[in-house]
């Protein structure tokens, strides 16, 4: 368990410009890696900016991106080319544009035909024997019109002239309105479908008489033009072959991530100097996959800059990263602060499970979070937080709001309200101790030690006396000597008498505080309580039904109300004891968070 976050390694890569690109997807690849641009070493000639390009590309993608192959990126696609490249291959991509337009302009008339044609086999298919010839319906005119409309959900009442004959028909979850009449009769009535956002659908033409044959015939048209959207796209297919469309594609999208992700980087006509932070504090991962992607590169790991600010990285065990949430609340520790996710991971669930204990309703919340905690990360917290409340469970004698099923191992919440409060108190006492003895971590990391020594660590001394004193009188003196610990140390450091009247000033509000945070975890009895009560009102009302069914009903929903309602009320309560009871003592969130080089969209990562 370690309590001190990690800095960042810096590292200095030096490559061969013709390979850049190759070398910058494999640093995605190894997940170790935020590059940062130093100034001192902008010499030679900068890489060039993209962006115009990547603007032109990004125009072309969306007029054409539905008719272009999926995107594969390979590290060795960047290992064959240059990032230089790149206004020949927007070349390239435009001239496949010019040839495939007339081939997309076919496939989309083709694809209009058979949407069409699908939704009149799907109408007529449908109530084929309740419909009107469709040979006549489309071969009438000039006096004789027909329409056929789409219907939204929502229509108002139409004014259908008297000329007019029409039917409703349903097809699937669609209406459609066929009408028949003089063409002068009919325009009013498309005003108004129009209107009403109908949408026209056009009748076929050339259709035999017999309705069914005219079904036969629509879905005999639809193959012939499957067949001809078959053709057509083989043909976008090879065209995109001969311009190596998909190789040209995978460099835009990677140099579309280099413009988002990658700073500028020094380079001169043939090398490129790449440079950043690591977390792998020996790196081999970054050697170790340059390696095996047989990618040139010298790299070495000198002292980070001056000037630069070091991102952190969290190492903490796969149990406490899930806590790493609440730290992040208040910010990033930075490398001389204290990152107190694994003392959380015992705190919060201990916290909870004391306001919460239930073994039936701790095994839901463990259930929860096992089931959901892929699908919602945050919810990997229900799986301490549902062991803590089993345990306690166990020790309070509870069971799904009962407790005449198991023995209590410890006591019986409602039994027992003061030994339960003070308990509560009791680790309030050692969580606030916990955050002082972090402060005096983080001023050692600091160097500044001594000066803990010498006048803060009589806060600590202070406060042990005075939760001391109510059991052991004489602890009251050790409060005292804290007291006069911390003035006049904080003289001493100072080396100015005007120092310690500002030290009281502290000492007066710090003291003023502790006393207020320890009494503050009072609220951990007094929610065990408010829970025991409330399992005691669950049971109570199921007994005054008098019957198992209506006693079981009243189980069940008095228990998923708990669940719900105070376990969210429960959660925000260890939050709020975690963030400004705990946190407030040491954690400023002063640190830059370590932020690793994403790979490119359609990447595959090769050396994870």
């Amino acid at each position: 368990m370690r309590l001190r976050p990690a800095a960042a390694r810096w590292f200095e890569l030096l490559t061969d410009r013709e390979h850049l690109g190759g070398v910058l997807g494999c640093l995605a690849d190894t997940d170790a890696v935020q590059l940062e641009a130093y100034s001192g070493l902008e010499t030679g000639v900068a890489l060039p900016d993209y962006a115009r390009v990547i603007e032109d590309y990004a125009q072309l993608e969306r007029r054409y991106r539905a008719y272009w192959p999926e995107v594969r990126i390979e590290a060795k696609s960047f290992e064959e080319r240059s990032v230089d490249r790149v206004q020949a291959d927007l070349e390239r991509l435009e001239a496949w544009a010019a040839e495939a337009d007339p081939c997309i302009e076919r496939l989309q008339q083709l694809a209009g035909e058979k949407a069409a044609l699908a939704e009149v086999e799907a109408i007529f298919g449908s109530a084929v024997d309740g419909l009107p010839d469709l040979s006549l319906l489309s071969g009438c005119g000039p006096t004789l019109q027909a329409r056929l409309f789409a219907l939204p959900e929502q229509v108002p009442p139409l004014a259908v002239p008297p000329g007019v004959l029409h039917a409703t028909v349903q097809a699937g979850h669609s209406r459609y309105l066929l009408a028949l009449g003089p063409s002068e009769e009919l325009e009013p009535m498309d005003a108004q479908l129009q209107a009403a956002r109908a949408r026209p659908v056009a009748l076929p033409r050339d259709l035999p008489a017999d309705g069914g044959a005219a079904v036969t015939e629509l879905r005999e048209r639809v193959s012939a033009i499957d067949e001809a959207l078959a053709a057509e796209r083989a043909g976008l297919d090879a065209l995109g072959e001969r311009h190596g469309l998909a190789g040209i594609l995978a460099h835009f999208t990677f140099l579309d991530w280099l413009v988002a992700n990658v700073p500028k980087l020094p380079a001169t006509e043939h090398f490129a100097w790449v440079t950043g932070w690591t977390s792998d504090a020996e790196g081999r991962r970054i050697e170790e996959a340059l390696a095996a992607a047989g990618l040139p590169g010298l790299l070495h790991f000198p002292e980070p800059p001056s000037g630069l600010d070091p991102p952190v990285v969290l190492a903490n065990p796969g149990w406490a990263r899930p806590f790493e949430l609440f730290v992040r609340l208040l910010g990033t520790p930075s490398a001389t602060e204290a990152d107190p996710s694994a003392l959380v991971a015992v705190i919060a669930p201990l916290l909870f499970g004391y306001m919460f204990g239930d073994v039936g309703q701790g095994v839901v919340l463990l259930s929860a979070g096992v089931a959901l905690r892929r699908r919602y990360p945050a919810l990997r917290l229900l799986v301490p937080g549902g062991l803590s409340a089993i345990a306690f469970g166990f020790a309070f004698g509870s069971v799904f709001a009962r407790e005449d099923l198991i023995p209590a191992l410890w006591l019986h919440p409602l039994n027992e309200p003061l030994t339960l409060l003070a308990v509560s108190v009791g680790i309030g006492v050692v969580v606030i101790t916990l955050g002082l003895v972090m402060d005096a971590l983080e001023h050692a990391w600091s160097g500044l030690g001594l000066a803990w020594i010498e006048s803060r660590a009589g806060l600590l001394v202070m406060y042990l006396g005075l939760v001391a004193s109510p059991f052991v009188p004489a602890a009251a003196l050790v409060a005292l000597a804290g007291l006069l610990w911390f003035l006049a140390g904080s003289g001493l450091v100072a080396r100015s008498a005007a120092a310690v009247g500002a030290a009281l000033a502290e000492l007066i509000e710090t003291t003023l505080q502790l006393v207020v945070n320890t009494v503050s975890f009072a609220r951990v009895g007094a929610f065990a309580l408010a829970h025991a009560g409330l399992s005691a009102a669950v049971v109570g009302v199921g007994e005054a039904t008098g019957s198992a069914f209506g006693f079981a009903v009243a189980l069940v929903v008095g228990n998923l109300l708990i669940l719900a309602l105070e376990g969210l009320v429960v959660s925000i309560q260890t939050t709020r004891l975690v963030l400004f009871e705990f946190f407030i003592r040491f954690l400023r969130g002063e640190g830059r968070p370590f932020k690793s080089l994403p790979p490119p969209r359609g990447r595959e990562a090769t050396h994870r």
